[in-house]
């Protein structure tokens, strides 16, 4: 196994690279260094350069042209944190220069820039992984290491989602938005979906003895954008975007997910998650797991006489202890790093990755497959829910149970 750092370009130099730099500071330079970063913006790269020096670092090289950093031999892997219309181009231009591109979430626009990534994988010798960092959560883990080991049976339904009342970030009361609030204004589907289908997709072994087959979305009236920006004075207040979006997947292997997207309303955070098998249960709103033969049933008498049965949930908590997943065995003393620590589990798996030249654990078949779903659920709803095909990405390769488990960051042994 290599021990060699591997040296990073960071693309994109917004608050979510600051956030990603800022986990990096808790690694040591024999797993990264950042050698090189890139904006458009001069105040954004001089903004990082200050950071840099604040922390006494090596400063970086800059530049304001991707494909130049990507020229540079100094550089092995590229962090691309840019706009939703930007990352997958970016990405794709990577893997021509043999770089491993490590990208953020967001939906795409279109099928034929996902065609265009996985072709370029395909063809050059780099790698393309989605940094969805929710993989690594703790309960997404637990779940997943408990589903392997046959506790909830064979699975049948899930759902996921992203449930977050974020309208106050996406306007101004100058009528002033960022990137996303743009999305929002224009587009009306599914734009956020891997925090949730990303753990389910593996949990699911989607493209691995397993796909997407197709989706049908629908969307509600759009009222909580307009009050928000009503509220603050905005004059932008139509907003396309619905205020709940509902999809339902169906997946070849039979189980179904319904997805959930909703952010312009208020209610607490929620990744929405549930996977439901023949002999259990998992549960996120609830807190809760049930397991049949672990988990208590009540046995109680109705007023006629007759027993009838309750079902108990066990706090997730109790399970930690025998069924944790062993990347939080050896993590969950010191979850250091961005979003309670899964920040630190998947920029650790990329670059692994990136200095083993290994198939990455989300790999460009998940890019395609997960972030598919925005375009399709946006044709979805504007056909009125017409179920929408997906592309098989893979070309047949999905129909393989396994690839072999590939280092320890695999999400799907």
């Amino acid at each position: 196994m290599d021990t060699r750092p591997v040296r990073l370009g960071v693309i994109g130099l917004g608050p979510r690279a600051e956030t990603l730099l800022a986990t990096l500071r808790n690694f040591s330079q024999e797993e990264c260094c950042v050698t090189a970063v890139c904006d458009i913006a001069l105040q954004r790269v001089e903004k990082i350069l200050g950071i840099f020096a604040a922390n006494k670092l090596p400063l970086p090289r800059t530049f304001a042209d991707h494909r130049k950093l990507l020229a540079d031999s100094e550089v092995d892997a590229v962090l691309i944190p840019t706009s939703w219309n930007s990352h997958l181009a970016i990405a794709a231009d990577a893997m021509k220069a043999g770089k491993y591109a490590g990208i953020e979430v967001g939906g795409a626009s279109s099928l034929d820039e996902l065609w265009q990534l996985v072709r370029n994988a395909e063809s050059f010798g780099g790698a393309c992984m989605m940094l969805e960092n929710c993989c690594y959560g703790r309960n997404e883990l637990l779940v997943t290491n408990m589903v392997r080991q046959g506790l909830f049976g064979e699975i049948v339904h899930c759902s996921c989602g992203y449930e977050h009342d974020i309208a106050w970030e996406l306007v101004d009361k100058n009528g002033c938005m960022c990137e996303r609030g743009f999305q929002n204004l224009k587009r009306c589907g599914d734009l956020y979906p891997t925090h949730g289908l990303g753990p389910i997709a593996k949990i699911l072994r989607i493209n691995r003895g397993n796909r997407f087959l197709a989706v049908s979305s629908f969307a509600s009236k759009a009222r909580g954008f307009r009050r928000y920006a009503e509220k603050v004075g905005s004059p932008v207040t139509e907003f396309a975007m619905g205020d709940v979006v509902t999809s339902v997947i169906k997946c070849a292997n039979g189980e179904t997910i319904t997805l959930t997207h909703g952010i312009s309303l208020p209610r607490p955070y929620s990744r929405d998650c549930r996977v439901q098998g023949t002999k259990g249960i998992w549960l996120e709103d609830a807190k809760g797991i049930f397991i049949e033969g672990i988990s208590e049933t009540k046995t109680e008498i109705d007023v006629a006489g007759n027993p009838y049965y309750t079902h108990v949930w066990d706090p997730v908590e109790k399970f930690y202890e025998k069924y944790d997943h062993p990347l939080w065995q050896e993590f969950r003393n010191n979850p250091t790093g961005g979003h309670g620590g899964m920040d630190t589990l998947s920029l650790r798996a990329f670059l692994d990755a990136a200095r083993n030249r290994t198939p990455p654990p989300i790999d460009v078949y998940d890019c395609a497959a997960w972030m598919a779903v925005t375009a399709l659920s946006e044709s979805s709803v504007a056909a009125g829910g017409l179920p929408m095909p997906f592309p098989d990405f893979t070309d047949g390769k999905w129909i393989y149970e396994t690839r072999g488990k590939i280092s320890k960051w695999d999400l799907n042994a």
